[in-house]
């Protein structure tokens, strides 16, 4: 294999190694030859830039001969390992990355369109990993060892990281990267085919007229994406507080308090919870509370906020279905230390939550709103919910997309009449049931 190959593409068997080992040597090499003084004395662009020059200097004074691409290569690999995250750097340059997973240093996949795929690239070594991964955690003041084997940390640029080693992670270190898209409107989602024109228009009165929205679906199924573009119909007169543990949402209105979690310090103080924000944000008259996801204890006191004042807010949960939604939220909320009869949270989601919106991510990675579902029980009544649009999938072709069209069904009278009060005007595709449709109301055993 050619030099300019195993540069371009060190992670080929052996000549990965050789390629490392190269790498490797230069790296040394150039930090024989510079001032560490005056580098760090450097914006980062310049200390780019001299490091370069510098390794130029040394590959023509000493070796190999090289075409003009293989020494920008090999340059580019020798400053990125030095001075940034090695092979991971043209990932993060990437755009159309979105999600970076090193398992061990011989295994890197990245997720591009909702797809993962493994890359022909590797660490040279566990070490070389390890350090890569100290570098990352230390720009957020955190270590990782073998007293703390586990981060989960959002980086001054964005991304969300997290990273478990040995002991505990037995394929070697592992490090995920998790980076944010940008925020879409909900135009773009129709455009996208995670929703028609009748949903969206269904979905911003739903807002408009401050009803509580729980926004569910599994793991990368595009929860945050939607509830950032929900959170857009909100009026720019509101005052919003953002409640998350890793700030993903990218609000647009100014009246907007955005507040972050806080892991423990190394001492193992410090931590600011969910929950601790939820309460406090009770304290700063919100009109609107927006919590990226609740996951624990912070789920009752959102409960009772979404229903003593505070309607028309908005969250996320991990669920696979508008049922287990509602399940989970009352798992979750048993979970608070304020010692509340099981039953009793059946009455609180009840009453504070009005739409759930159910999102489903496919095998050909893409992401569709699959029902909006409306919560009709009252009480500590059994829960009841009615769907008023579905999203009907035809058999999978040989290309392996999914097709298929959303369905519009009648809102409760209730409903339609609540919209009708706040002004907002009922979208065409979708008639007002005289009446419960029975066969279309469903039962969550609670």
């Amino acid at each position: 294999m050619s030099l300019r190959a195993r540069i371009a593409a060190p992670e080929e068997g052996g000549a990965g190694r050789e390629d490392g080992h190269l790498v490797a040597v230069y790296r040394a090499k150039l930090l024989e030859e510079i001032d560490l003084a005056e580098m760090s004395s450097l914006a980062a662009a310049e200390r780019r830039i001299r490091l370069e020059r510098v390794l130029g200097h040394i590959i023509s004074r000493e070796g190999p001969v090289l075409s003009t691409a293989e020494r920008s290569q090999l340059i580019r690999r020798v400053v990125d390992e030095a001075l940034g995250l090695g092979v991971l750097e043209p990932l993060l340059a990437d755009a159309s990355i979105t999600e970076i997973m090193v398992n061990g240093p011989d295994s890197i996949f990245v997720e591009r369109a909702g797809r993962v795929e493994q890359l022909p690239l590797r660490f040279a070594s566990n070490e070389q990993l390890m350090q890569t991964i100290e570098r990352i955690v230390s720009t957020v003041n955190r270590r990782v060892d073998e007293s703390n084997p586990m981060v989960d940390a959002r980086l001054p640029t964005g991304e969300r990281v997290n990273v478990i080693i040995p002991p505990l992670a037995l394929t070697g270190p592992t490090l995920t990267i998790r980076r944010f898209p940008r925020a879409y409107t909900l135009p773009e989602l129709i455009g996208l085919g995670s929703l028609d024109e009748q949903m969206l228009m269904l979905l911003a009165a739903f807002v408009r007229a401050r009803f509580n929205v729980i926004v569910s679906g599994g793991t990368g199924s595009g929860k945050t994406t939607l509830l950032n573009a929900l959170s857009g119909l909100v009026p720019s007169h509101e005052r919003i507080i953002t409640i998350e543990d890793s700030a993903e949402l990218q609000l647009q209105q100014e009246h907007v308090i955005r507040l972050e979690s806080r892991p423990p310090n190394v001492e193992g103080k410090g931590q600011i919870t969910i929950r601790d924000l939820v309460r406090n944000s009770l304290r700063m008259r919100p009109d609107r509370i927006i919590v990226g996801e609740v996951r624990g204890g912070e789920t009752l006191d959102m409960l009772q906020a979404m229903s003593t004042g505070h309607d028309g807010s908005l969250a996320t949960v991990h669920s696979n279905s508008a049922e287990d939604a509602l399940m989970r939220l009352q798992t979750l909320g048993s979970m608070s230390e304020v010692q509340i009869p099981f039953e009793a949270l059946k009455d609180q989601i009840n009453s504070a939550v009005d739409v759930v919106v159910q999102l489903t991510r496919h095998a050909d990675g893409s992401r569709k709103v699959t029902e909006i579902a409306l919560l009709v029980s009252h009480g500590r009544e059994q829960f009841r919910i009615v769907p008023v649009t579905r999203f009907v999938p035809r058999p999978t072709g040989p290309d392996r997309v999914v097709h298929g069209h959303f369905e519009h069904l009648p809102l409760p009278r209730s409903v339609a009449e609540k919209l009708y009060v706040a002004n907002e005007p009922l979208p065409p595709a979708f008639g007002v049931a005289e009446a419960i449709d029975v066969l279309n109301t469903r039962q969550a055993i609670g």
